[in-house]
């Protein structure tokens, strides 16, 4: 089906660069401390669905938002907070990401499912 096929290439996008910003942030782009910052290992968690998510399981899926919802969380707090700053920006972008991850999963384990013919 053409709707799941493209939510799976917006949800695996919008994940994979997710990661990349959190990698980038912290190491190069505004980190905390010049050199970078141990905070780089928050993206360490987004590689845990990376797979499920790249191979279609309906499972991975359906849990995978819930993981999303903290930097979801994490992006509207260091927008808030650090504004006028490249962090600002960068954590407009996160939760702008987390958001496209959020409901391109949501609607694709929805379509996915299979149907309910009684």
């Amino acid at each position: 089906m053409v709707k799941t096929f493209l939510l799976q290439h917006i949800a695996s996008a919008s994940l994979i660069a997710l990661i990349f910003l959190c990698v980038a942030w912290e190491l190069w782009l505004a980190p905390l401390r010049p050199g970078g910052s141990t905070l780089v290992f928050k993206a360490l968690p987004l590689l845990l669905p990376l797979m499920g998510i790249l191979k279609g399981r309906r499972y991975t899926y359906q849990w995978a938002p819930m993981l999303v919802l903290a930097y979801f969380t994490e992006g509207v707090v260091r927008a808030w907070s650090d504004l006028g700053s490249v962090s600002a920006w960068l954590a407009g972008g996160e939760v702008v990401l987390s958001v496209v991850f959020f409901f391109a999963a949501i609607y694709y384990a929805k379509f996915s499912a299979p149907s309910r013919q009684a």
